[in-house]
């Protein structure tokens, strides 16, 4: 590699052309935001700054060496690529330089200047509002860790010329709102990043401190890093190589440390905080591929967002491809991030070609079986680790059991992994847990799907099995709903019966043996069906209720009414007619004994009182009331007249 300092003197123009003018632009709004950030949250361990330029000089390498793949011409034979770590007392600087790809004044202006990331203003803005200050989070969510430099530097100074152009450019900013752009020489393709240190960062020179930080932090990089030092008996200056420059994932497992695969995740996912856990393997065969998983400790805010890009890293016989292959996952495991390096993959491969590879159909088949390894693993071993993994991700999971959505079948090896909340016992239960605390009598597993805990607990649906002591599992994740969906939904579990509270037929195990004094209330039952014929579809007496008087239930083959909103939110196009549910009363209460009463003596507020009875079940389940207003007349009729 050729040495060179930044900046140079500018290239010659011919006389006719007049030289580019030098120019002075401000930030933009969400960059300022994050260099406040970067400066309040991570001061106190500001030696990650040397970590992400390299980070970024390594990328610039593997952009360099995968457009050289079609354009030849970009990497000259026999040139070595390289990172160049250059420390200068003298003038206080510390150059990070690397013979990459290079940027062109306007991706100079785009890439340091702005962060192309939709949603930055509004996260921005509400981390704002929240008093938080995330800044490492924000750094890893939007890859912008160029700015940590002005952690250590007062001026920043990017010298780069794009490979394959003449002209060379000069970024230059003090991180104060603006930043300059002006025309520079450089003889070679690839990027100085020029610090000049802050009087308070000069520790930063030292060659024995830029030894310990790249072992600490960039061992792991697959590109040598050069760093220059004085000789005792000469004044011409001498390289030398500080990393092991091999790549990590290429390692036998017994050589790789937990230190070096942290490394390894911030480096492919930009994220500061460590992973909750990571999987190291090499699968050899007929197809040949070696890699790393890392399960995140934390969700990017747009995890639920159809149009983020998600996948691995893809390398192909140590050369990088790109990142975010996401033909290597399948799309429930869209929150894994890492590295995949195939033996068997060519080199000219494109994101249309991994679509239709049998290579790569046995790479995400043998990647998620590891995913999944990785998984079990966390949750035997470390359950509380699994456990902020569920809450995390553990809706993201379920979308590989839901109907519709799943891809491949990875049923058996996923159903032990799923956990919920539980109407008897603190913290997640494991369906497997659930079944063995099965008490006798009871049928199977029940279930209850609702928007929350708080909701659940207090649902009319409950109190019978509750009577019991069953227990019973809280699905609140929207995709609860296409996983336990009729037919082909998930019915059950190790010859166990999973049963939803909801539904019209439950099994509530043994029935008591009393006899009911009450009747069939047949009379009453066919006024309210009548009264309300357009809304429900039967109208019976329950065993499930203990102190409610009404609640509503779904027919054989029907829908709740939360399933209902939610396919017409996600399909408003949809035409989809209203489901009548059954209303189940409970004979026993009070209240159905005083509408009896009522119905005999052909009362005349038993309109009103029916439909009340009709919409307090429609609240407890936690729907809306289509009338609002009606039913705030009703009550209040109702009021007047019990205060006379």
């Amino acid at each position: 590699m050729t040495e060179t300092t930044a900046p140079e003197t500018a290239t010659p123009s011919s006389p006719d052309t007049a030289p580019p003018a030098s120019e002075t632009r401000r930030f933009e709004a969400e960059v300022e935001s994050v260099l406040r950030l970067v400066i309040d949250s991570l001061y106190s361990n500001r030696d990650v700054f040397l970590r992400e330029l390299l980070s970024n000089a390594s990328d610039a390498l593997d952009k360099l060496r995968f457009s050289a793949l079609t354009a030849p011409e970009l990497l000259p034979e026999g040139e070595s690529l390289e990172i160049r770590l250059v420390p200068d007392a003298a003038a206080g600087t510390l150059t990070i330089e690397d013979n990459g790809i290079g940027m062109t004044k306007d991706e100079l202006a785009s890439h340091l200047g702005t962060i192309a990331k939709s949603g930055t203003r509004e996260l921005i803005k509400e981390l704002a509002a929240q008093g938080k200050k995330d800044g490492p989070g924000l750094i890893g969510q939007f890859g912008v860790g160029f700015y940590s430099a002005f952690l250590v530097a007062e001026r920043v100074e990017v010298t780069s010329r794009k490979a394959g152009v003449r002209e060379a450019w000069t970024w230059s900013s003090e991180g104060r709102g603006t930043f300059s752009l002006a025309p520079a020489g450089r003889v070679q393709q690839g990027t100085s990043v020029v610090l000049h240190l802050k009087a308070d960062a000069k520790d930063e020179l030292r060659t024995y401190q830029l030894e310990q930080l790249v072992k600490k932090y960039s061992d792991y990089l697959h590109f040598p890093i050069q760093l220059k030092v004085d000789r005792e008996k000469s004044d011409e200056p001498a390289w030398r190589t500080i990393n092991r420059g091999s790549a990590l994932w290429q390692r036998g497992a017994s050589e790789v440390k937990k230190e070096d695969l942290d490394e390894l995740y911030k480096h492919v996912s930009h994220d500061f905080t460590p992973p909750l856990s990571a999987k190291h393997f090499k699968i050899e065969g007929t197809t040949e591929f070696a890699g790393v998983l890392f399960v995140p400790a934390r969700a990017p805010f747009d995890l639920f967002d159809p149009d983020a890009k998600r996948g691995l890293r893809l390398y192909v016989k140590r050369v990088f491809i790109f990142d975010e292959a996401e033909a290597l996952l399948p799309r429930w495991l869209r929150f894994l991030r890492g590295v995949v390096d195939s033996e068997d993959l060519p080199l000219n491969v494109s994101r249309e070609l991994l679509q239709d590879s049998r290579v790569v159909r046995i790479i995400k088949q043998q990647v998620t079986n590891k995913a999944l390894e990785m998984l079990g693993a966390l949750a035997k071993d470390r359950p509380e680790d699994y456990a902020t993994f569920w809450k995390t991700f553990g809706a993201v999971l379920k979308e590989s059991l839901a109907v519709g959505h799943a891809e491949g079948d990875h049923r058996k090896k996923v159903l032990p992994l799923l956990r919920y909340e539980s109407s008897t016992r603190a913290g997640l239960v494991s369906l497997a847990e659930a079944k063995a605390g099965m008490k006798e009598g009871q049928p199977g597993l029940y279930f209850a799907l609702g928007q929350s805990r708080r909701q659940l607990e207090s649902s009319p649906h409950l109190e019978g099995l509750r009577k019991k002591g069953f227990e019973v599992l809280f699905m609140t994740d929207p995709v609860d709903h296409w996983v336990m969906g009729q037919g082909e939904g998930l019915e059950e579990f190790e010859d166990t019966k999973l049963l939803n509270v909801a539904s019209a037929d439950l099994d509530l195990g043994a029935k008591d043996a009393a006899e009911n004094p009450e009747g069939d209330l047949s009379a009453l039952r066919d006024r309210i069906r009548m009264q309300l014929q357009d809304q429900l579809s039967e109208v019976r007496l329950g065993e499930r209720l203990v102190d409610s008087p009404a609640c509503l239930v779904v027919p054989d083959g029907g829908i709740s009414s939360q399933f209902e909103r939610l396919v017409r939110a996600a399909q408003p196009e949809l035409a989809m007619p209203s489901q009548k549910r059954i209303l189940e009363i409970n004979p026993k209460h009070p209240l159905v004994k005083a509408l009896e009463a009522a119905r005999e003596k052909d009362a005349p507020e038993l309109p009103d009182l029916l439909t009340l009875l009709y919409e307090q079940a429609l609240i407890a389940e936690g729907s809306p009331v289509e009338d609002p207003a009606a039913l705030a007349r009703r009550i209040h009729q109702l009021m007047l007249k019990a205060t006379g």
